[in-house]
């Protein structure tokens, strides 16, 4: 019998979702402003615990967002893991500005906060103060605010948690999302909850949530006509999606419970490998598990983090390595990098496993039996 496809993290929606989105339906309210996405946001606000969330299309429209609320204009830098999904820097060559990338730290796998501390330094002290900083809770687990914070407060330059895999995590017992001047949630059909698609933009800034609302919806003017005095964008989440996201949040600590089994089944079931280290899980904070990631010692493990992903495919089972570094990428092959080669080792040997909240335990189970396979085979 053909075993059925396992996904690295797909969407996990069920009747209730279902039914909200049924009854937004048939209210009419099929439009990007209605009664859902008010409470959506008020919801998201509330979990994140601050003042202001405002729902937008993508995790990415609300970097964009952040930015321009941030001051960021052409010809400005702006400071940024290199170990991140694309949509980070893409964001501030929208603007017109460039990304100056930061290498990551061993211990979390985050940007390293030295290298924030040194970089800001070296610029202000040249008088070319980076415009911001965004910092990035990757896989789930927050970056390490206390430095970030104090440096970007000493400096006087913004900070942006990009925490689009983060919702539910949380950094010295507060919520991922609700460090600096504004943070970044993402809804995409992958990540902890759904909308399929969208994103917020998550802060404490009255001032930041007023112009933010007001670029996502074309900049319109209050007026009876359609009077414009900015350059607008067609930003804002359909009050249906808002829908889905309703259901979604109420399943929020059950499906990010059920992550952290996964994680933790993987520990176990892996750990004793040689050549297998899992992602650092920091003591500062609480992780999601959006992703369950480990690295591969070739020389020890006996075959390559690539030979792993032959084998799971083989069994149709979706993994995929970690990122790819923004500073190995073509498309920012000019911009500065700041060390390298912690978050290069993370991309070389990286392996991110499936990790979905519906995830059964058969399913965990032929995920580490297949990984088993290549490493008996290697050693026999």
């Amino acid at each position: 019998m053909t075993e059925t496809r396992i996904w690295l993290s797909p969407p996990d929606v069920g009747e209730l979702e279902r039914k909200l989105l049924l009854e937004a339906f048939d209210s009419n309210w099929v439009a990007p402003v209605g009664p859902d996405l008010d409470a959506f946001e008020a919801q998201v606000a509330e979990i994140v615990g601050v003042r202001h969330a405002v729902a937008l299309s993508s995790g990415t429209a609300a970097l964009h967002l952040a930015l321009v609320a941030a001051g960021v204009r052409r010809g400005d830098t702006v400071l940024v893991p290199s170990f991140t999904f694309a949509a980070t820097a893409n964001a501030v060559m929208y603007l017109g500005a460039r990304p100056v990338f930061l290498d990551s730290t061993t211990a979390s796998w985050n940007v390293d906060p030295a290298l924030v501390v040194e970089e800001l330094k070296r610029r202000c002290a040249k008088g070319r103060p980076p415009r911001a900083v965004i910092a990035v809770d990757m896989y789930g687990q927050c970056a390490d605010y206390g430095p970030l914070v104090d440096a970007c407060d000493r400096y006087g330059v913004a900070l942006i948690e990009d925490a689009a895999e983060a919702l539910g995590a949380s950094y010295a017992g507060k919520p991922a999302g609700s460090f600096g001047l504004a943070g970044v949630l993402s809804f995409n059909g992958n990540k902890i909850i759904t909308t399929g698609g969208g994103g917020m933009l998550v802060t404490d800034d009255d001032g930041v949530a007023r112009r933010a609302r007001h670029l996502s919806t074309q900049a319109r003017e209050p007026f009876p006509h359609y009077e414009h005095r900015s350059v607008g964008y067609n930003y804002r989440l359909s009050n249906l999606l808002a829908a889905v996201g309703r259901g979604q949040l109420q399943r929020l600590d059950s499906m990010i419970a059920a992550r952290r089994e996964t994680g933790h089944f993987y520990r176990a079931a892996l750990g004793d490998l040689p050549g297998v280290t899992f992602m650092p899980i920091a003591e500062y904070g609480r992780a999601n598990y959006w992703l369950t990631c480990l690295l591969i010692d070739p020389e020890r493990f006996g075959a390559s983090r690539d030979r792993v992903l032959e084998r799971l495919a083989a069994h149709a089972i979706e993994a995929r390595p970690t990122w790819k570094p923004m500073h190995l990428q073509p498309v920012f092959r000019d911009c500065v990098m700041r060390g390298g080669d912690v978050c290069a080792d993370l991309f070389r040997r990286g392996l991110c496993l499936p990790s979905g909240s519906a995830l059964t335990e058969h399913d965990r189970e032929r995920v580490a039996t297949a990984v088993r396979a290549v490493a008996a085979e290697a050693n026999a």
